[in-house]
């Protein structure tokens, strides 16, 4: 196989069998980019060497089902093939978990699919909760009553929301109960049914508390919980539930973990560059292992 490249041209010179993979090849990059996925190197990396494995059916199938969450205030596009894998586990399965770096766009898509699925009458709640754990920061110290303490930890849940609902909404579902947001605390000794419950900031949770919350699951229910595994603020003597998590229900039929990397990071180019430098600083060796293999 030969390839020639200039300026914004590739010319291909091969058999007929590799010459047509290579079209096909190329046909699934310029249809990822019409549904606007990004494809970054490792994708790239990653998909030459699944159609070269004749794994080509397996990429065309994602493509095959475009994935648009419709919110009342805007359409949520999964960007790139990460997310995309993550949003139909999320959109298929009982219960999944998204583990990654902050900027995947993890605990944003969750909660499109949670206000999509209330809107489309498939739960009769939603139900969104964080565990309120201090990071750096004593709870006792802040001002406020507990309400006033604990909001700070629930913001970001808030933000979200009022991306995908007008404001009106919000306030209204809210008061309705149609949409809670609380503390995890909150969660203990409740069944919760026909509910889209999402978990973030799940790394900050204790192994009993993550058993507490994934057995709140009731019927016709889904649950995503999300976490960073590097972002732990636990005491450094309690073990982070969600990494105990991983090993306990490894292959557990109809529970799904999805691993988002810095590749999958979708907010400004160089939070992926602090991310990647972060890890080479915490794992030397895999880095140095990587400049040998280029």
């Amino acid at each position: 196989m030969k390839l020639v490249t200039r300026e914004d041209w590739l010319k291909i010179e091969a058999p007929q069998e590799p010459l047509a993979l290579a079209e096909e090849f190329f046909s699934f990059l310029k249809a990822a980019r019409n549904q606007g996925m990004t494809i970054r190197t490792p994708d790239f990396a990653r998909i030459v060497d699944s159609f070269a494995k004749g794994e080509a059916g397996r990429w065309q199938a994602l493509l095959d089902q475009p994935l648009v969450i419709a919110t009342n205030r805007k359409s949520v596009v999964p960007k790139t093939l990460g997310q995309k894998e993550y949003l139909q586990s999320v959109l298929k399965q009982p219960i999944v978990f998204g583990i990654g770096p902050a900027g995947t766009g993890k605990t944003y898509l969750a909660m499109a699919a949670a206000v999509s699925a209330l809107l489309n009458h498939e739960v009769e709640r939603i139900v969104l909760t964080r565990p309120a754990v201090e990071a750096g920061e004593a709870l006792g110290f802040l001002p406020g009553d507990l309400r006033e303490k604990i909001l700070p930890y629930l913001r970001p849940l808030y933000d979200a929301l009022h991306d995908m609902l007008d404001p009106e909404e919000v306030v209204k579902l809210t008061e309705k109960g149609i949409i809670e947001i609380a503390p995890l605390a909150y969660m203990r000794g409740r069944t919760l049914s026909r509910a889209f419950v999402v978990l973030d900031e799940a790394q900050n949770t204790t192994p009993e508390q993550m058993m507490m919350f994934l057995t709140r699951l009731g019927e016709d229910s889904r649950m995503v919980v999300t976490g960073d595994v590097t972002q732990i603020d636990l005491p450094r003597s309690k073990l982070s539930g969600l990494l105990e998590v991983r090993e306990i229900l490894k292959g557990v039929p109809g529970i799904v973990f999805h691993a988002f990397t810095g590749e999958d990071v979708v907010r400004h180019p160089l939070v992926q560059r602090i991310i990647g430098a972060y890890d080479r600083y915490k794992n030397p060796m895999a880095g140095a292992g990587a400049a040998k293999a280029r």
